[in-house]
């Protein structure tokens, strides 16, 4: 298991680092963009389908998971009206006018971030952690190639960049800190709240699959593939090295087993 600390910088400087490139690389070349976005979507993918999926419908008792996915497929439809694509690299200088800030795509990519963050209090997601990781590198970037283009000075561009990095550890430590305090238990919604980030994970790796090719350039297509496969053999190296999913179950069987031993006891 990670710990807090790991898992808040790798989530923060995934993002912050990745949107303050912005101003240190040149923003017409996005062949490599392209390449990231098409390993980040197969990786996503990946997990999703081997462990996110796998883990809900074992763990969750709740018969209307599905529900809960579907919801957090067309919740992601919903916000991407706001963000235009920014979550999974889009940078069209078009989505709104020159000068403006843009903050139907602030706000939509920030709570999309914080929703992703919360089911990470769960103590089974190791996979999860570098798939939001890898998959806020280009919308990180996406966004400050955006905020480029308006008025706000470099300091101000750098404070968004860092309020859009912070999101997701947000999540991830609000959550924390309800299932382990008194505010209620929360680890009795973290099913629901991984079927929302799956239906979320569906909807955006899938178009980031389908959308991150070129149609013109053949040699980067086969680049693509490439960043693709590279992408699901990480997935399943993750499954077939005995990742952390398969710990969890062990986890909570010993204790359901140790409970058993304490009735007999008394």
């Amino acid at each position: 298991m990670m710990s807090t600390f790991t898992i808040v910088s790798i989530l923060f400087l995934s993002a912050f680092l990745s949107g303050a490139a912005v101003f240190f690389v040149k923003r017409d070349n996005t062949n490599l963009l392209k390449l990231i976005l098409a390993f980040s979507g197969a990786y996503l993918f990946t997990i999703t389908v081997l462990h996110l999926i796998p883990h809900v419908y074992h763990s969750g008792s709740n018969a209307t998971i599905g529900l809960w996915v579907l919801g957090g497929f067309l919740f992601q439809i919903v916000l991407e009206q706001f963000s235009h694509g920014i979550e999974h690299g889009h940078v069209h200088q078009s989505h709104g006018t020159t000068g403006l800030f843009p903050l139907g795509i602030m706000i939509s990519l920030c709570l999309h971030a914080f929703i992703e963050g919360m089911p990470l209090a769960s103590n089974h997601q190791n996979e999860l952690v570098f798939g939001i990781a890898i998959h806020h590198i280009p919308a990180a970037f996406a966004l400050a190639s955006l905020l480029v283009n308006t008025q706000l000075s470099k300091q101000k561009i750098y404070l968004m960049i860092f309020v859009f990095a912070a999101m997701t550890p947000a999540g991830y430590l609000l959550s924390k800190g309800i299932s382990s305090g008194n505010m209620g238990n929360i680890e009795q919604h973290f099913d629901k709240m991984m079927a929302v980030v799956i239906g979320i994970f569906l909807h955006i790796s899938t178009t980031i699959l389908f959308e991150s090719g070129s149609q013109n350039h053949h040699h980067f297509n086969r680049n693509k593939m490439i960043a693709v496969m590279v992408g699901v053999l990480i997935g399943l190296a993750s499954l077939l090295l005995g990742g952390s999913h398969d710990h969890s179950h062990g986890s909570h069987d010993h204790n359901h087993d140790h409970g058993h031993h304490e009735g007999h006891t008394h």
